[in-house]
């Protein structure tokens, strides 16, 4: 099973399926200090999972990646490229810096879709107006993703007609419609009603499934074990305990981390089928 960063892995073989890297990452707004110091690498096909506390960072660190957020020191790698927030800067802008954001999807929590086009047309946006693609391959594409998200039937409706489960895999198929490198998702069902939960939940098993490369921030404790590689737990902006999923969630070796999952315990324990 592929592991997180640690040092001793910097200089490994499985640098070469390096997809995203960060080192000491740090994010201030004024003299507050949202993360401290953090370190994490995720390979090829890897789910990472972000769990703790709310207010503990975890968000903030996944715009970090995505440039969302300007870190204040560290360095970023994803793919080939690398980003040293120090003395020397090499901060992407305009048409550069878009490219880079192109690499990398990202779901949040709310859907954030455009409420005048159709699902069709959502998910066909991104290719059309960023890449300039041709409406009609970019027609095939976008049809192509809500049938694997389960709403082939859906392709004509507009946000207004669809569930809040409906609207957020749309979303999933928008960002993946920009066929990219890695896929972010930030607490994606955190707005959505229970029942709503599975089905959201289901298309990101699948993309697990495929091979997608994910890093997750969830609350969401049944599908961090059942899905994810490797379980990052953040407390305070730094990074307490991290390991395998079953590791790290059934059997955590911090305190901080114990005690924040003594409310999920009944929910870790019930394999889902």
């Amino acid at each position: 099973m592929p592991l997180g960063w640690r040092p001793e892995l910097i200089n490994s073989p499985l640098t070469g399926d390096v997809m995203v890297r960060a080192e000491g990452l740090r994010k201030s707004y004024g003299t507050v200090e949202a993360v401290r110091g953090v370190s994490l690498q995720v390979n090829r096909g890897q789910v990472v999972v972000l769990i703790g506390p709310s207010g503990c960072g975890k968000s903030t660190f996944l715009r970090c990646i995505n440039l969302l957020e300007t870190p204040s020191a560290g360095s970023l790698q994803v793919g080939e490229r690398t980003i040293d927030f120090g003395a020397s800067r090499s901060f992407p802008h305009g048409r550069d810096l878009a490219r880079f954001r192109a690499r990398i999807g990202m779901v949040f929590q709310q859907f954030d879709l455009f409420p005048h086009m159709t699902a069709l047309r959502n998910v066909m946006s991104g290719p059309v107006i960023v890449k300039k693609m041709a409406a009609r391959e970019a027609e095939a594409i976008a049809r192509d993703l809500l049938r694997k998200v389960g709403l082939a039937a859906f392709t004509e409706r507009y946000p207004r007609e669809l569930s809040g489960g409906q609207q957020q895999r749309v979303a999933i198929a928008r960002a993946m419609a920009m066929a990219p490198e890695i896929m972010l998702f930030d607490e994606v069902t955190s707005a959505l009603d229970p029942e709503l939960v599975g089905e959201v939940l289901d298309v990101m098993k699948q993309l697990a499934t495929d091979g997608t490369t994910m890093i997750v921030v969830t609350h969401e404790m049944a599908f961090a074990r059942d899905v994810a590689d490797h379980v990052v737990v953040m407390d305070a902006g730094q990074v307490v305990e991290q390991g395998p999923a079953e590791e790290v969630l059934l059997n955590p070796k911090n305190p901080r981390t114990a005690s924040f999952l003594s409310r999920f315990h009944s929910t870790i324990g019930e394999r889902r089928s």
